[in-house]
């Protein structure tokens, strides 16, 4: 594979640039396997639609062919579950979970991550992945196989960190 560099111009970085170095979709640490791939969660219906909107030209077109985005703000009912299973932005800052690299958080770096960045913070990115899989606990114990009404609120969150909640 050539190595790429990508250089971000968007409202919240202007000249970040970054390497790929491993293929699209490819090469994840061993302990990192997201049932989602960002197409496919965009498709779905992730972070109320407000998410990636100015930063198009950074990832392949085809992931927003038919992405569910606001350009308004933040819509719930553009979710897959419909409900809102986010805190917001300045919430993800004060608890120190954004870095510099990554300013719009868990999702911007997995996007990234699956076009073939690796960074210093993959490490400690994977490690917040895995603990999400307490909500899947959750719903296996609270709710009948596949009852989608059941928690939808814990469903799209697990949805928001490429976890295919439907299939619990």
């Amino acid at each position: 594979m050539e190595i790429q560099e990508v250089t971000v111009f968007d409202k919240m970085q202007k000249g970040y640039s970054y390497l790929l170095t491993e293929e699209e979709g490819k090469n994840f640490h061993p302990d990192f396997k997201p049932e989602l791939t960002p197409q496919q969660m965009l498709t779905l219906g992730v972070f109320g639609g407000k998410y990636m909107t100015d930063c198009r030209d950074e990832f392949p077109q085809s992931w927003f062919e038919n992405a569910r985005l606001s350009t308004k703000g933040h819509l719930p009912e553009l979710n897959y579950f419909a409900v809102n299973a986010s805190q917001d932005l300045k919430t993800w800052q004060s608890k120190g979970w954004i870095y510099p690299e990554d300013p719009r958080g868990w999702f911007q770096w997995y996007c990234r991550y699956y076009r073939g960045r690796r960074c210093d913070d993959d490490a400690r990115q994977i490690k917040r992945w895995r603990l999400i899989r307490r909500h899947a606990a959750q719903i296996r114990k609270n709710c009948a196989f596949r009852d989608l009404s059941c928690r939808p609120r814990q469903r799209q969150a697990l949805m928001n960190w490429a976890y295919d909640s439907r299939m619990i």
